[in-house]
Formats: structure tokens, sequence, C-alpha cells
């Protein structure tokens, strides 16, 4: 076989592939454990609602048939529920998926993509693979830096990406901070406003990418179910913008983007208010006794708008996290973003909290 290296398309090698948390049956198999706690994903700890769980069961028989390319009933209800059209909305695999439908619809070779550092890594992956060039910007006080993002725009520069809030960190961009930005954006950049935690936000200053949409500005919103609804493992994240950016988008979307049990789940997901109101209480009680174990045990935290919390625990990280995971329990180490002594650690159920706490402290006076 010839050398298949040079075979690949020009960049690709150079990549650094997306590194995902460990997932449970991986440690599993690496340490023989039974019992188990992931803190690492920003799952939803409480899991999916009842109806979507009903719904994936009645759907279970219609499997041998194509699911509905365009999500008719899923993208009439999101449309709905946000106050826009329906040729506003489009679905995928998740919003990896998204990312990707953006930057091969958008993104030309050589052109400039601004982001933060840290941030979601698929950002840079996807400018990388379709031949752009990732600028990176500093986080500022854990959050984004837009006056410094700003600075860095050029004339080839073609997207902004914003995740707000941001992940790992928690932090979000104010709405008046926001609006000054936008309001000096040159016409030709895409600003790509990533909510994938809008709903656990709890700031009133919050700026909802729904509100800013409009006709003189290239604004692309993405949402998710794999968070406050619990379907991370059925994939379905979607975009909303103008109609035209949303046009552009569907020429490069998969054939059948979202499979037909996802559909159903997420909109018997959608419909249950009750289900997403008792996980942002779960979410809100666990934050809470977080933080007030982080500030017993003298740990630095970044008061977070999502259903995580970075740390700083001032010693090595990944000998916490590997010492962590001898006791069956999942993080996230900083090591990955560059933050060698903090680590991202979901917010879990309060059993799941306290098992942590309880293992943290005694690895804490062990090292």
């Amino acid at each position: 076989m010839s050398d298949v290296t040079k075979l690949a398309r020009k960049g690709i090698l150079d990549l650094k592939p997306y590194s995902p948390g460990k997932s449970i049956e991986e440690v599993q198999r690496e340490f023989g454990l039974k019992e188990l706690t992931k803190l690492a994903s920003n799952e939803n700890s409480t899991g999916p609602s009842p109806q979507a769980i009903r719904a994936i069961e009645s759907e279970l028989g219609n499997i041998f048939r194509y699911p509905d390319p365009p999500c008719t009933l899923l993208r009439r209800a999101i449309a709905k529920r946000l106050g826009v059209t329906e040729e506003m909305v489009t679905l995928a695999n998740g919003c990896d998926n998204i990312i990707f439908m953006i930057g091969a619809a958008f993104i030309n070779e050589g052109d400039e993509v601004i982001m933060a550092e840290p941030t979601f890594a698929v950002y840079e992956g996807v400018t990388r693979i379709m031949g752009g060039r990732p600028i990176p910007v500093t986080l500022k006080n854990h959050t984004h830096d837009l006056e410094g993002m700003a600075q860095r725009i050029g004339p080839r520069t073609k997207l902004f990406f914003l995740c707000n809030p941001n992940n790992p960190t928690g932090t979000l961009v104010p709405k008046e901070e926001l609006n000054r930005f936008l309001a000096h954006l040159p016409g030709h950049i895409i600003v790509i406003l990533d909510e994938a935690y809008f709903d656990y936000v709890s700031e009133q200053d919050y700026p909802d990418g729904i509100s800013l949409l409009r006709g003189d500005l290239n604004l692309i919103a993405l949402r998710t179910f794999s968070k406050i609804y619990g379907l991370a493992g059925l994939r379905v994240g979607f975009a909303v913008a103008d109609g035209d950016l949303i046009g552009v988008m569907d020429r490069v979307r998969d054939p059948f983007p979202v499979n037909r049990v996802a559909q159903a789940a997420a909109l018997a997901a959608l419909r249950d208010e009750k289900h997403r109101r008792e996980v942002l209480r779960v979410n809100e009680e666990g934050k809470a006794f977080l933080y007030g174990e982080f500030e017993r045990l003298n740990i630095d935290y970044v008061p977070t708008q999502a259903n995580f919390i970075f740390v700083d625990f001032k010693k090595d990280s990944l000998e916490i996290y590997n010492a962590l995971l001898k006791e069956g329990m999942i993080i996230r180490p900083g090591t990955i973003w560059d933050y060698p002594t903090s680590a991202r650690i979901t917010i879990g159920t309060m059993d799941e909290n306290r098992g942590f706490i309880e293992k943290l402290e005694g690895i804490l006076r062990r090292t």
C-alpha cells in the first residue's frame, strides 16, 4: 500500500483530534469498576423526560423507515417555541454537525476564523479541516475578550465563534457588551453564537441570541437537545438564523441529518416543561452545594452560568483526575486547555455531588 499520508487532504495530518472525556464503559474496562459517576462531559445527570422515553419506545417499530429529512414536526415546534419562521431553523446530528455544516458552507481556504482560547475545541478543528486559519484570543477574567477579538479583525476574517456561556469556563458575555461588539462588526463577517447552555442561564443580563436576529446582521444561533433535555446520546442540535443563511447551510446538510428516534424524543422533550424546570432546580441546588464545598476546601472556582464549574485545585489536576478515576469518579482535567491545575466539573445529582466531594476531600488530604 502507498503512503496514505500523502493522500490525505492538505492540513488534515496537522489536526489535533478532538479528545472527549473518558466514557463510563472505558473506565470500567480500564479499572474493573462496576460503580461509576461521570462528571466530565456536561451531561444532564437528571436524565431525559419520561415523555421522551415513551416517545422513543413508540418509535422503535418504525426504525426500518428513513427519517423525515427536514425534521418537519420538530422544526415546526422549535420555530413556534422561539417565535421564528420554519425557514429560519435547521437541524442536524448534534451541534458538532451543525458547526461542520457552517464550516463547509462558509469557510474558504485562507479565511480567518476568530474564537476564544480556551473554548469548544470543535471550532478550531472545523476551521482547519476547511483550510481556514484559526485566530485564538485569550480569555480575559475567564470570559471572552471582545475588545481583543475585534482588534484581530482583518480583510480575511470570515467567522466569529462566541460560546455563550463559554465552555469550559461557564462565563457569559453580557447583553450590552455583545450589542456594542455587534454594532461595529463589518458586514462580511458571520457571527456564530453557540448557546448550548442557554437554558441554564440565570443572569438577567444575558443576550438571548434569537432576539438579536435581524436583517443587517449575519448571526447564527446554535442550540441543542443534549444538555437541558438530556438527549446527548441521540444527537440533536439546531441552528436559527436568517432564512438566506439557513438556505446556504442546508445545501451541505446530510440527506438524513437526524434519525427517527431522535426526532420523536426531541419533540416530546420540548413539550415537557415540568421536567425542564426540575432539571434546572437540581442544577441550581447542586451548584449552591458545590460552591459551598469548594469554599470550605479552599478551592478557587469560576461562578458559572451553565451545568458545570471550572475550578483551580492549585496542584496538578491530572494527579487528582487519575486518583478520582481509581475511585470511580470521572472529571475533565484542565490540561487539555493548558490549565494544568484546573478541572471542569459537571454538576450532578445531589448524591453524585456529595460522593464527588467526599472522594475529592480524601484525595486532597493525601496529595
